[in-house]
């Protein structure tokens, strides 16, 4: 009994993460509706399964955060540009929500605004977020692996078939069934191979910090709040102005959390601040968003912006002080 014991206890967090993906990728941001709760079912193991196998990659690997952000960017060049092919698809699930009209590049196929934008969301939120919150609450066992072979083997299955009928009912409900070239699709599959090879030939960080101190973890949260937000609320009728204010944006919160990283005493609860801030800035928009699917339910986002600050004081509590 007392095996077993230790055994869920290593693979719980991976089970949280399982669900905590799709809830916080689709649900928390306000997407779908808490009445479409059911869609777990699909979004769990493609969502999770890509958040797990993202992070025990990692992990196996010895690898840090940078790996992680690669592989979640990859993650999403995926699910946009080979599930859903919402990257390609002019009205897809005919929603008439004209995703790639603004900015749109005809040789590539694309929209500027909505590829920057949807891949944003997937390399930051749907899968770093996830990992580093539910890493948060289960600090302990955060540096190592979850799961063994079959446990991984598993997870990939899961993955693959949700996948694929995500896939299958985007071609079946989408009005025109669409279907992306050959071309895009095999320039999707080269780029998702690439940044694949690129994550795990990344340096590894030395873990030697500099003189500077770490900035306090309100300042660290806050600066995730109010950068996630920003990117947020821009409106994309500012053109090709709003495409390189994403850039902006993502780069100079790269290059800032790359100079906090080297700082003296950074360490799990600065991740936990600027996960937890971002996720913030998800479940304040929620409010404001119109569900791509279903109608606004409000009682719903509150319990979904609820359940978000219970796990951060949840993961404030049992997350270590020390610096790594």
């Amino acid at each position: 009994m007392r095996g077993v014991s230790l055994k869920m206890k290593r693979v719980l967090p991976a089970i949280v993460l399982f669900f905590a993906a799709p809830l916080i990728a689709e649900y928390l941001l306000g997407s779908l509706p808490i009445t479409m709760l059911g869609t777990l079912v699909v979004l769990g193991p493609m969502y999770g399964g890509g958040a797990i196998l993202t992070r025990e990659a990692v992990r196996r690997a010895g690898l840090g955060w940078p790996s992680i952000i690669v592989l979640a960017l990859a993650y999403g060049v995926l699910e946009e540009g080979l599930v859903t092919q919402s990257l390609f698809n002019p009205n897809y699930l005919g929603l008439n929500q004209h995703l790639l009209q603004p900015e749109y590049i005809p040789v590539f196929g694309i929209g500027a605004w909505w590829t920057v934008f949807v891949l944003t969301l997937h390399a930051v939120w749907s899968i770093p977020v996830s990992i580093a919150m539910v890493e948060g609450l289960s600090a302990q066992s955060a540096p190592r692996p979850w799961l063994r072979g079959p446990g991984l083997a598993l997870v990939a299955i899961l993955f693959a078939l949700g996948s694929i009928s995500i896939a299958r009912f985007t071609i079946r409900e989408d009005a025109a069934h669409f279907v992306a070239s050959r071309s895009q699709l095999a320039s999707t599959a080269a780029i998702i191979v690439a940044l694949i090879v690129l994550a795990f030939r990344l340096p590894q960080l030395s873990g030697v910090h500099g003189r500077r101190s770490a900035p306090l973890y309100s300042t660290a949260g806050l600066t995730a709040l109010i950068a996630g937000s920003a990117f947020l609320i821009i409106p994309n009728q500012w053109g090709w102005w709003t495409v390189c204010l994403y850039l902006v944006l993502d780069v100079s919160v790269i290059l800032l959390i790359r100079t906090w990283s080297r700082g003296k005493g950074w360490g799990p609860r600065h991740r936990l601040a600027l996960s937890g801030g971002a996720a913030l800035a998800y479940a304040w928009h929620a409010f404001v968003e119109t569900p791509a699917v279903g109608r606004p339910n409000r009682a719903g986002n509150a319990v979904f912006a609820a359940g978000l600050l219970i796990a951060l004081v949840a993961a404030a509590l049992k997350t270590p002080v020390e610096v790594e």
